[in-house]
């Protein structure tokens, strides 16, 4: 009986994750440096050097990791169970070799295979670079968060920015500190993955026109939001998280016009405007120019997150192949936004402006969604560590979203002095019922 043709659909089938990486096989651990060495890297031994056989070993573990990942995501977009969204500006990941071996289990396999190769994995593991993303506590506690969740087997993602370099490398001469860039990303990074796919728009700058039909923020400077995703194991079972990093990117990085005319330096000059809100951990903001793009990086990491997080929300199976949520209803139910410290703390505004502006559900509906959906982190009383801005840089730079704060505020402020004139009213009538009495 002669076949059926079988249909695209039914032939795509094949490509699937059928199984995941084994632990524990030494043999196979080899196999897979080797062949990352020579087939990935284009080295041999007799020009590698440790570096190299560092990228070897990352790409045999990350071999073990990326089915687990895969089958994670895919659980989740399956089961659709309510998301976590931890946002935060630092996430001080350190090295992340070490830690993903012994979270898959394959640390001891791994060290005998380096071993019978004639090679110490401590001295591979000193190769790594610490990942210029966080500098202290509140980047530390972002990062076991991403830890413990992925080990509790959580639906949670981690945002942040992907900054080409860290706060400052220290270096000590004559006695005296010195400070040059932090280039960590020099060598490349060999666990992230770039998903140009998904690349998003930002808007800055620009003016509000209000029309018939709504609230509209038009003639802004658009920059490009370019994800990197990095793998996040728990431990001691199959779920792997994912670190979202986002890089800034020109709508229009290289201008012919400019370098045909022989000005060069001008030719590249939007790009590289652009590209510096992603460029170093936290930018000296002694000067209204660092202040700026203080404020650019942190409205850039929200308006990037929460576009994500609307498009993840609106396009989940929830039970159903081919529906597409509409509706922002249970939008509280499916998702929860973590903001770590008052960095990301725009993202209140901006999730407003998105509901009202963009999908047209009204104020109360869409503040309710917004305080049902969002939670803060709170890591100190003290003033001087809350961020404060000019009133006339956020009206220059985003000016949408200061008619936004004055309403929540407006409002706000409404509902005290309710509360207090009510308050007021009892306490009369109290006292006028004792003095009758």
């Amino acid at each position: 009986m002669a076949c059926l043709p079988q249909s695209d659909a039914d032939l795509k089938k094949q490509i699937t994750i059928r199984g995941i990486a084994q632990v524990g096989d030494v043999a196979g651990i080899k196999k897979s440096f080797n062949r990352h060495l020579h087939f990935t890297l284009v080295k041999d031994r007799n020009v590698a050097t440790p570096r190299d056989y560092f990228f070897a070993l990352a790409h045999t573990v990350k071999d073990h990791l990326v089915g687990r990942w895969i089958r994670t995501q895919q659980y989740y977009y399956e089961k659709d169970p309510k998301r976590i969204y931890y946002i935060s500006l630092e996430f001080y990941m350190g090295r992340t070799l070490s830690n993903t071996m012994v979270n898959l289990g394959i640390q001891n396999a791994c060290d005998e295979a380096m071993y019978q190769l004639g090679l110490d994995i401590e001295e591979l593991e000193e190769v790594e670079e610490d990942a210029g993303l966080g500098n202290g506590g509140l980047g530390r506690l972002a990062a076991c968060f991403l830890d413990s969740m992925a080990t509790l087997g959580l639906a949670a993602y981690g945002y942040g920015l992907r900054y080409d370099y860290g706060i400052f490398a220290q270096k000590i001469v004559n006695g005296w500190q010195v400070e040059e860039p932090d280039d960590w990303l020099r060598y490349g990074n060999p666990w992230e993955k770039s998903r140009p796919e998904y690349m998003l728009p930002v808007n800055f700058y620009g003016r509000v026109e209000h029309t018939e039909k709504g609230v509209k923020w038009v003639d802004t400077q658009l920059v490009f939001a370019l994800p990197f995703d990095n793998p996040v194991p728990g431990y001691g079972n199959n779920t792997v998280n994912t670190l979202r990093l986002w890089s800034a990117k020109a709508p229009n990085s290289f201008s012919l016009k400019f370098f045909n005319s022989g000005e060069y330096i001008q030719a590249v000059c939007d790009r590289n405007l652009a590209e510096n809100i992603s460029r170093v951990l936290y930018p000296n903001d002694n000067i209204f120019e660092g202040k700026e793009l203080r404020l650019k990086q942190e409205y850039f990491l929200v308006a990037a997150t929460l576009q994500d997080v609307i498009r993840r929300y609106k396009s989940s199976r929830f039970g159903c192949p081919d529906a597409v949520r509409t509706s922002f209803d249970s939008f509280p139910e499916k998702v929860a936004i973590q903001l770590n410290d008052t960095h990301p703390s725009l993202a209140i505004p901006e999730l407003m402006r998105i509901l009202v502006d963009v999908e047209g559900i009204p104020w109360d509906k869409a503040w309710d969604i917004t305080v049902k959906s969002c939670a803060y982190t709170n890591h100190t009383v003290l003033p001087e560590a809350l961020e404060r801005w000019p009133v006339h840089l956020i009206e220059n730079l985003l000016p949408r979203h200061l008619q936004i704060i004055y309403e929540i505020n407006a409002r706000f402020l409404k509902v005290k002095f309710l509360a207090i004139l009510s308050l007021g009213l009892k306490f009369s009538v109290k006292v006028f019922s004792l003095s009758l009495s």
